[in-house]
């Protein structure tokens, strides 16, 4: 079958009684029959095809046909089939001039619908995320685009709901305070209540919130044991007065607790430290920590004595710095191999305030690579510190799953050190060429904005990344 007899049998025999349009004589039902053919590009493109050769070449055989008759037949021209051989020049400018209107058209249609479907090759601009291409801005996200496509679902759908039982003025609802190495928990509490994300429908919540506050029990000086019968006697009761958590064993709801004696206070609850999901600033493998359920919460000391620091590598000439408390064996080590040494800037104690006015704080600006071993727990506050003030984190403490490391890419503006190596420190940092250490500080100042609590929140801080990973762990739960 040719494509005059396909055309025939599928568009034209599909209107009764109808005559091929002489484009000549009838412009407009030619003209309308392009608009058919254009109507079954959606559902035949076979037939397209077809028949839009078919209607493209019309013109040019109802114009030839009196040509070829008079090539047959010389001798019998009349005055009519004369007319008709001037007009073969005007078909064929017509020819051309509806080829040239259709080939236009389709061509549009094309690159508009690979547009459309393509928007990943769009260019992304997201605060700190520019142009995929940029490396040194994307390369420190391990997926810009994704991150970009679920930030923004993530506050358009995203809701929670906070049970409203417990006395405020005891160990719920409200935190302890917005101060301290603990604040990160204060600061959770109060800007999920001020956030887009709280909603008063339990039914149009994807999460639920159990707003118990294990760092104001432990300010108001209750025993461990008392603590974790608390949070038993509180978490059974949500159990018995609603039917959500029933629905999933509790795997869509979460707890937040900056202080490990959170972690201790849930111990007499078995099921809330399997299935429910655990915010905690002390995230370690070896303790419980189940990564693709739980989320490491970033601890802060707020507010930060002095402004972030940051596009300042020339001021940095103190290859290392630390000091603090040696609560941890790790910390013993680290003082004893390197605390007499020229290059490291290693104190077996914190600084003395009478040494002078921020002492402390101002070293992490004169230095390259801030050192921030574990303590009683593998987390430290000290990471956030060296983060806000501009000086490449030195991460010394084993099992720790870092805050964010299923978004940022660490090893891009920090330095990742096992403890067993904290003996070729030193030669590990002086290994950093100046142009790493470079490329390090300007990934470290984008990410300044993911380590620094708000109120309210603002856009990509602290609080909304730990929502965007809770947003990211609501999708593996079914019911």
């Amino acid at each position: 079958m040719n494509f005059t007899q396909m055309y025939k049998k599928t568009t034209i025999n599909a209107i009764p009684n109808r005559p091929y349009p002489n484009p000549n004589r009838n412009p407009i039902r030619f003209l309308r029959l392009l608009r058919r053919l254009r109507r079954l590009r959606y559902r035949r493109p076979h037939i397209l095809a077809a028949g839009l050769l078919h209607s493209l070449t019309l013109p040019l055989r109802f114009s030839l046909s009196p040509a070829m008759s008079a090539i047959k037949h010389p001798f019998q021209l009349t005055s009519s089939s004369s007319s008709r051989l001037c007009s073969l020049r005007a078909s064929l400018l017509t020819l051309a001039v509806l080829t040239f209107l259709s080939l236009t058209y389709l061509s549009f249609t094309s690159l508009h619908s690979s547009a459309s479907s393509s928007p990943s090759q769009l260019p992304v601009k997201l605060g700190g995320i520019e142009d995929a291409a940029d490396d040194e801005i994307s390369d420190v996200y391990h997926s810009p685009e994704v991150f970009r496509l679920n930030y923004a679902e993530m506050e358009r759908k995203f809701k929670v709901y906070i049970y409203p039982d417990g006395d405020p003025n005891t160990f719920y609802q409200t935190p302890r305070k917005l101060t301290g190495k603990y604040a990160s928990e204060g600061y959770f509490f109060q800007n999920i209540r001020e956030s887009r994300f709280r909603t008063e429908d339990p039914d149009q919540a994807h999460l639920f919130f159990i707003p118990i506050s294990c760092h104001k029990m432990r300010g108001k000086g209750t025993s461990y044991e008392n603590m974790t019968i608390i949070v038993q006697n509180y978490v059974e009761s949500l159990i018995s007065k609603y039917p959500y958590w029933n629905r999933t064993l509790g795997a869509d709801h979460f707890f937040v607790t900056c202080h490990d004696v959170g972690v201790r206070a849930s111990e007499g609850l078995p099921f809330l430290i399997k299935n429910a999901i655990r915010v905690v600033c002390s995230p370690s493998y070896d303790v419980g920590f189940i990564p693709h359920k739980d989320v490491a919460l970033p601890q802060v000391l707020q507010p930060f004595a002095l402004p972030a620091g940051g596009n300042d590598t020339e001021n940095r000439t103190t290859l290392g710095f630390w000091a603090g408390h040696r609560n941890s064996k790790i910390r013993v080590i680290l003082a004893r191999v390197w605390e007499n040494d020229t290059e490291l800037d290693i104190s077996n104690n914190r600084i003395n305030r009478a040494t002078g006015h921020l002492v402390y704080q101002k070293r992490f600006y004169r230095t390259k690579f801030c050192i921030c071993p574990g303590g009683s727990q593998v987390n430290s506050a000290r990471i956030a510190d060296s983060i806000h003030y501009g000086c490449v984190p030195v991460i010394l403490s084993d099992y720790y799953d870092l805050p964010f490391n299923d978004i940022i890419d660490w090893k891009k503006f920090s330095v990742i050190v096992k403890e067993r190596d904290v003996y070729q420190l030193k030669q590990i940092l002086k290994d950093i060429s100046d142009i790493e250490f470079i490329k390090l500080h300007k990934n470290l100042v984008q990410v300044q904005k993911h380590f620094q609590w708000n109120s309210p929140p603002i856009k990509y801080d602290a609080f909304h990344m730990v929502m965007y990973d809770l947003w990211l762990r609501h999708h593996v739960i079914k019911y």
